[in-house]
């Protein structure tokens, strides 16, 4: 999925935008200031109301009465790439994934886009919708509508509805003590993505694999759907789902710890990460929210946590992973559950009792 980019353009679109992709997100200390208060306020209006925002997860969902249902869910952000057509497919799949976390299958969605049109072609706003629209065409789905607005800077993303049927639903909270954890994608991508917005563009790959290469692996994991959490919602022995996006590892683990009130024990030497990462580490590539990302969970976080883990366990993620409880009687069968789907995954950590942290790192 090479970046191919016909519309002329004065500037590039990473360079237009303070944050990049999920970096762009609100630090989750002030996020968690502007909730604060409010979180019992839906449930006491809506007894339907089965998830509000109150656990921080990934969507709304209200129960429709009939054994279905309604997953809701809005997510948008500023570029990660340069090309248009590609930053609409990567805002798609970001989008839809908080459904598929949660267990369901996307109904229908409606853009939502900010352009800066005294700056830019509306030829490059038709391209992004235009990627949006194919990856929810991939999704089974269609753009049934949207908004826009003009704004300095240039922003897309979606509102999905999708729906689960009652029983398969999968929340934040379900983990269980003892369960096992797995994610989906490695971690990294913010890296790759501050390396794009420098413009570093990979110059220090191995001579075995082009710079090219290198951008279009990693362009590709961040616009593949996370569709398999729909079929993850069948398997009894899955306790618990997040996706892994803005917040990094730590932040959405931590958010699963609470929601399930348990602790969990890390070994960061076996969750997967992008390859060659060191390269773009050693060029500082980091981007700006890893350490709003580290502010909000540090004092929930023990054992060693060297430079290395830092920058890649608070790394903000674009359109990541899912993260995965899977109870420990069952991980063979899981296991041979992801051979059979060509998930290359291995656990690396398991929940525990709640202790007087959240995370330990071994």
């Amino acid at each position: 999925m090479p970046e191919t980019n016909p519309i002329p353009m004065s500037k590039r679109l990473t360079e237009m935008s303070k944050g990049s992709g999920c970096g762009c997100k609100i630090a989750p200390a002030v996020l968690s200031e502007i909730l604060s208060g409010l979180s019992h306020l839906p449930r006491q209006t809506d007894p339907n109301l089965l998830v509000g925002f109150e656990n921080k997860d990934d969507a709304a969902v209200y129960d429709l009465g009939n054994g279905q249902l309604l997953i809701s869910t809005v997510d948008f952000f500023t570029p990660v790439v340069d090309d248009p057509y590609t930053f609409g497919k990567i805002a798609a799949a970001n989008a839809l994934s908080d459904i598929y976390a949660m267990g369901g299958k996307p109904l229908v969605a409606l853009s939502v886009l900010g352009f800066p049109v005294d700056e830019l072609s509306p030829d490059i706003a038709k391209q992004i919708i235009k990627g949006g629209m194919d990856t929810c065409k991939e999704a089974g789905i269609s753009i049934a509508g949207g908004h826009s607005i003009n704004s300095p800077e240039p922003f897309f993303g979606l509102s999905v509805n999708g729906l689960v049927s009652k029983e398969k639903l999968k929340t934040n909270a379900g983990a269980k003590e003892g369960d096992l954890l797995y994610l989906t994608k490695p971690l990294g991508s913010g890296i790759y993505n501050a390396a794009i917005k420098k413009g570093i563009l990979f110059a220090s790959a191995n001579e075995s694999e082009s710079d090219v290469e290198r951008l279009n692996k990693h362009i590709i994991n961040m616009s593949q759907l996370n569709s398999i959490g729909s079929t993850l919602a069948n398997l009894s022995y899955i306790t618990s789902i997040t996706d892994v996006t803005g917040f990094g590892f730590l932040g959405h683990l931590i958010e699963m710890c609470e929601a399930s009130n348990l602790s969990a024990e890390i070994n960061s030497v076996l969750i997967p990460i992008y390859p060659e990462i060191d390269d773009l580490l050693a060029q500082n590539c980091i981007p700006d929210n890893t350490y709003r990302n580290w502010n909000a969970v540090e004092k929930q976080v023990t054992g060693a946590i060297d430079m290395r883990n830092f920058q890649l366990l608070n790394d903000p993620q674009t359109n990541g992973g899912l993260l995965v409880a899977v109870s420990a009687e069952h991980q063979m069968d899981f296991e041979n559950y992801c051979i059979t789907n060509n998930l290359n995954i291995n656990t690396f950590g398991y929940f525990v009792t709640k202790q007087n942290f959240y995370v330990e790192l071994k």
